[in-house]
This record gives structure tokens, C-alpha cells and sequence, in this order.
């Protein structure tokens, strides 16, 4: 649950939704599976989130950028908190549209 809640330092801190994941991979990625699991898709999913959002910021300059980028920051946030609430009860949650870079 932790990985996935620490994608939201990413409000206070320049790319801490992609550094708080992979922190937590790092450390417990031999220790724990579903830890490790989890902390891997959160880190795919944010990795792709960012690169959604840098995507969506360039189309601003063509205005449909306008509407991508509030709909993009929208759904990183409700399906963060959604994944941390399905990690907490155990269950192992898959984001959609994620690319699988960490394997």
C-alpha cells in the first residue's frame, strides 16, 4: 500500500511519484513478493503517468492539451488511491494503460 501511496509525494516533491515506488522496490523487492509486485506497478504506472502528462503538456501549444492534461492528473490520482486501497486488503491490483517498463 505504501508504494502506492507514496506516488502522491509527487505533489510536493519534483518526480517523488516515481522516486517513492522505486525506493520501496529497492528495499523490499527480495524480501517481500507481493511488495515486490506491487511496488513494480506502481512504478510502471507512474513512469507512464509522467510521460502521459509530458505528452499532454506539449499538446497544450494545440489546445487539446487543455483537456488531456486535467483528465490525465484526474485518473493518476483516483487509480492511486484506488491501488493502495486494493493493496491494503491484499489483493494484487493491475493499473490499466500502464506500459511494463520494470519487469
Amino acid at each position: 500500500m505504501l508504494s502506492h501511496i507514496s506516488a502522491l509525494s509527487g505533489f510536493i516533491i519534483p518526480f517523488g511519484s516515481i522516486l517513492g515506488p522505486l525506493i520501496i522496490w529497492l528495499i523490499k523487492r527480495d524480501e517481500m513478493l507481493f511488495v515486490n509486485d506491487q511496488a513494480k506497478e506502481a512504478l510502471n504506472f507512474n513512469i507512464s503517468m509522467t510521460i502521459y502528462a509530458l505528452v499532454a503538456g506539449v499538446l497544450v501549444f494545440v489546445a487539446i492539451g487543455l483537456v488531456l492534461l486535467p483528465v490525465v492528473l484526474i485518473a493518476w490520482l483516483v487509480l492511486a488511491i484506488l491501488a493502495a486501497v486494493k493493496a491494503n486488503e491484499g489483493v494484487a491490483y493491475r493499473y490499466p494503460l500502464t506500459l511494463r517498463l520494470v519487469k
